[in-house]
């Protein structure tokens, strides 16, 4: 059994990629598959002199362990402005600096989605470019489009059958990856 670590890049309280995540998390089977919010985390805004000054915050250093015991990821991504968010990069710029290569030998089920037809296309690139250089192993990617037009809040699902399929095959290409077949 694999220890896969789950979050959104966004600092929203209504998330739809933390909406994305949670129901991709619940698809699992025969994993563990914990969900977190990176807000519970808090991290300040980055700066050389904080580092300098202050050292690393301990809640950068426990979402640090958070990532180091998780066999893999799934992370959603959202999208600012064709990027990704301030809010997520903040994240990233304090793990990096800890420690370089914090995602080594991770793999990676990377996601985004949006409330239009690019499904945020330009964060899901980013990331894609981005992760690996801390080490990261991307061994999927998914760009969920029209979020509102194609997930249930009220059943919790994925209401197109065709974003269905190919979700479904994604996370089961992924859970093959990781070791075993994982996927209800």
């Amino acid at each position: 059994m694999k220890k896969i670590l789950v979050f959104a890049g966004s600092n929203s309280t209504t998330s739809i990629n933390h909406k994305l995540v949670r129901y991709a998390a619940s698809q699992i089977n025969g994993h563990t598959a914990e969900v977190i919010k990176l807000t519970d985390y808090g991290l300040p805004f980055f700066s050389v002199d904080m580092e300098r000054e202050e050292g690393f915050p301990e809640n950068l250093k426990a979402l640090n362990i958070k990532i180091q015991e998780a066999d893999a990821l799934i992370v959603s991504v959202n999208e600012h402005n064709g990027s990704i968010s301030a809010f997520f990069k903040n994240t990233l710029d304090w793990l990096s600096r800890l420690d370089r290569k914090f995602l080594l030998e991770k793999k990676v089920l990377l996601m985004s989605t949006s409330t239009g037809k690019r499904g945020g296309a330009g964060a899901l690139e980013y990331m894609n470019y981005i992760l690996p250089k801390y080490g990261a192993n991307i061994v999927e990617s998914f760009s969920f489009p029209s979020f509102a037009l194609n997930f249930s809040e009220d059943s919790q699902t994925i209401s197109n059958q065709v974003l269905l399929l190919g979700f479904t095959d994604v996370l089961q290409n992924f859970a093959h990856q990781i070791g075993q077949e994982c996927v209800q």
